[in-house]
């Protein structure tokens, strides 16, 4: 390069510095958060300003779903984009997807070109924007690639907003994107997503269209993921190697408080929590994503964030983008996140409740039955409330019917140690509806039952309280599937998992769902029936033959695992059980028969899930005999012969030693125990690694491997108690959940 090119890019460098000083200074007195919300992310605000009205105008089609986008509006969009990613800084844009692994992918290419006479040229075409081209053989694609069969394809997805991600001092332009095969099957979670919200407007569409609606032109799924996680201090986790291996202790006993007294919930944020929030804040805000509510969760050190509701697809690459920043943000406050399901024994783990409901372009939430209330004409109420009747059985239908593949969709390792505790829902899939909802369900036939949906106040007895608005229902903490007032809350979700999985699976079980009622009700016309008496009669059948899914009480309790059985409820105990649930013949046939996902497809996902199954069982086995053989059984040895010590200089002056003998021959009796029940946990290692089959092996990892690490863990745990702190390899509990 010669040197006037040199100086060029050294003023390059300095403006960017510069620019992104600018932009990240929150505490100037210029500081402006409205200015700030979105300052980093490419929407459709953004491109109103910065693209010809025509082109504007034709992406709102685009994402619509009423034209394809084409090459020259792509340039127009990749000029606008390059122009605005230049002005804050970004010298590097990539195309940022979804791999099957569930974590975020990126490729970093830079925007600047160099020239034959020494400067620099910033380019960025439509090509560069609607296609890129990653090594799929490198992602895992359940046998979709082979290892010689490199070529895949990133797709550009024009409905979710491209941003820019602060990485170090620099800002990478972020452009969300589908993955895809060389042959365009799906190698990510997004592909299913789209193509499930798809199928969901078209059957949506089609029953609207049936009860008289002609005016929505399209039905839309909307999320909103809550993110619950654990914070610990980083030098802490440093010294924990199952931490930063496997994401959580494989060892460790209770310290003497936990959440007993329920004292964290709600509570105070602590200073470091909250100055670790506001730069969370501050990112995501800045790259649009509207997190809202933050506070303590249930155990010690735990958290959650939740964001308002958008599209699902956005809304699945926003929680992407949260957990991402919350890993990077308590970095820069001294601290590690911790997204396991299950991180800590003993106390509550993490799920990630995805809030879920349609509506249509025009704004209407169809499953608020709110919207019944208060319309004075009777066919007009009659005609809202079976809309809103249709679309909330369609729901509980799909519950019903789909329950496994529901189910199989949440199916992880760490989840497995989650779901069934006291803080997480059963592995039995259920609904919750309040009792006013049921009741009206039951209450089909009535011709008067829109008038039921009335608006009440909380009466509180205290003058200087005001009147609260009532809920339709209350809230069910333990039900997996809960309605909560205007939409339903899945719970089951483990907080490591993409959020784009499970709604992928619900969109589809709706989808489903949906279309059979419009299957029948056009079925009782044709018999002659009136509108609304054939939708009410197939209203009434659903109800009766899918209410069994419902139950409104606690869903931890023994007497509900009995009731479900009697039900005939599906209960998938294991993460392995319920994987299988992917590849059953009607669950493929429906998956394909909505044009979600071919053949090919499910059994590519289903090998991956075992496989990252076992993987992950394998690790946190190996892990815990390293730590075992290299950690505690010397620790506990040493105490051992300390304790033999002073029993030793104890009898030389004549007194008996009862407490240090006993404590001197309990741990090496642990020790010799804890020795035994390593071996045991290496040969279940090596017999389950080297099962052939993927499902056996991961039958072996769950039935072998997993409790000979709790037979050990239980020996580990006990030598924990009894050897003293200053010997104890690790940080404790103690030190984990109450030091930040």
């Amino acid at each position: 390069m010669s040197l006037f090119g040199t100086i060029l890019a050294a003023l390059f460098e300095i403006y960017l510095v510069f620019a992104g000083e600018l932009i990240m200074d929150e505490h100037s007195s210029n500081f402006s958060l409205i200015d700030h919300f979105g300052s980093r992310c490419f929407s459709n605000d953004v491109m109103r300003e910065r693209l010809p009205r025509s082109a504007f105008e034709a992406i709102l089609e685009i994402q619509a779903g009423k034209r394809e986008l084409t090459l020259d509006i792509a340039e127009i969009v990749a000029a606008a984009m390059k122009e605005w990613a230049s002005d804050l800084g970004a010298t590097h844009y990539t195309h940022w997807f979804h791999p099957l692994s569930g974590l975020t992918a990126e490729k970093h290419e830079s925007f600047v070109s160099p020239q034959p006479n020494g400067s620099i040229l910033m380019e960025f075409s439509g090509k560069d924007l609607v296609k890129g081209e990653p090594d799929a053989s490198s992602f895992a694609s359940g046998g979709l690639r082979a290892t010689f069969e490199a070529r895949g394809y990133t797709a550009w997805d024009v409905t979710s907003p491209a941003f820019l991600k602060r990485n170090a001092e620099r800002y990478i332009l972020c452009i969300p994107t589908a993955f895809v095969s060389y042959t365009g099957l799906a190698l990510d979670k997004k592909v299913p997503l789209l193509r499930s919200m798809e199928a969901l407007n078209r059957a949506g569409l089609r029953l609207l269209r049936l009860i008289g609606d002609s005016k929505t032109e399209r039905i839309i799924a909307y999320a909103g993921p809550e993110q619950e996680y654990f914070l610990v201090n980083a030098e802490l986790y440093a010294k924990r190697p199952d931490l930063k291996l496997c994401g959580r202790t494989v060892l460790g006993t209770m310290a003497a408080k936990g959440q007993e007294l329920e004292d964290h919930y709600y509570g105070a944020i602590d200073e470091k929590a909250a100055a670790f929030m506001n730069e969370l804040n501050s990112e995501l805000w800045a790259m649009g994503i509207s997190a809202k509510t933050q506070h303590n969760e249930v155990a010690p050190n735990q958290f959650e964030i939740a964001c308002i509701y958008s599209q699902e697809n956005i809304a699945a690459d926003a929680n992407q983008l949260v957990m991402e920043t919350i890993r990077k943000t308590a970095e820069h406050h001294g601290m590690a996140a911790l997204l396991h399901e299950k991180p800590f024994a003993g106390i509550n783990g993490s799920g990630k409740h995805i809030n879920w409901s349609i509506g249509t372009d025009e704004g209407l939430n169809l499953l608020d039955p709110a919207i019944v209330a208060g319309i004075s004409s009777e066919e007009e109420a009659g005609f809202k409330f079976i809309r809103f009747a249709l679309f909330s059985l369609a729901v509980i239908e799909a519950v019903d019917r789909r329950a496994g593949l529901l189910r199989s969709s949440t199916a992880t390792a760490g989840n497995d140690r989650r779901l069934g505790g006291h803080e997480a829902p059963p592995a039995i899939l259920s609904i919750y509806l309040g009792k006013p909802l049921y009741d009206l369900f039951n209450s089909l036939q009535n011709q008067n039952n829109a008038q039921r949906i009335t608006n009440a106040f909380l009466e509180l007895g205290i003058r200087s309280l005001p009147k609260l608005p009532r809920d339709f229902s209350d809230r069910n903490r333990t039900s997996p599937f809960a309605f909560t007032g205007n939409k339903f809350e899945f719970r089951t979700v483990g907080s490591s998992q993409s959020a784009a999985t499970s709604l992928t699976m619900i969109n589809a079980a709706v989808a489903e769902a949906l279309n059979r009622i419009s299957e029948e009700i056009e079925q009782e016309l044709t018999k002659g029936a009136h509108l609304l008496d054939a939708a009410r009669l197939v209203a009434q059948r659903s109800w009766q033959e899918h209410r069994r899914v419902v139950f409104n009480g606690n869903g931890y309790s023994i007497d509900w695992m009995h009731e479900a059985e009697k039900r005939g409820l599906p209960v998938f105990r294991s993460a392995v059980d319920a994987i299988q649930e992917l590849s059953t013949p009607d669950n493929v046939k429906m998956l394909e028969d909505l044009c979600i996902l071919l053949p090919e497809e499910i059994e590519a996902r289903q090998h991956v899930y075992l496989e990252r199954y076992s993987k992950q069982i394998k690790i946190e086995a190996a892990m815990m005999i390293d730590l075992v053989r290299r950690y505690i059984i010397p620790a506990a040895s040493e105490a051992a012969s300390n304790y033999g010590s002073i029993c030793s200089s104890i009898a030389a002056i004549g007194a008996p030693a009862i407490v240090q003998e006993a404590l001197a021959k309990r741990i090496a009796q642990l020790v010799g125990k804890s020795a035994e029940g390593l071996d045991r946990l290496e040969r279940a290692l090596s017999d389950a690694s080297c099962t052939e089959d993927e499902l056996e092996r991961a039958k072996s990892y769950r039935d072998m491997v997993v409790p000979s690490m709790d037979e050990l863990r239980e020996f580990c745990d006990e030598l924990e108690r009894l050897v003293p702190k200053y010997l104890w390899p690790l940080p404790t509990y103690s030190d984990l959940l109450f030091t930040l």
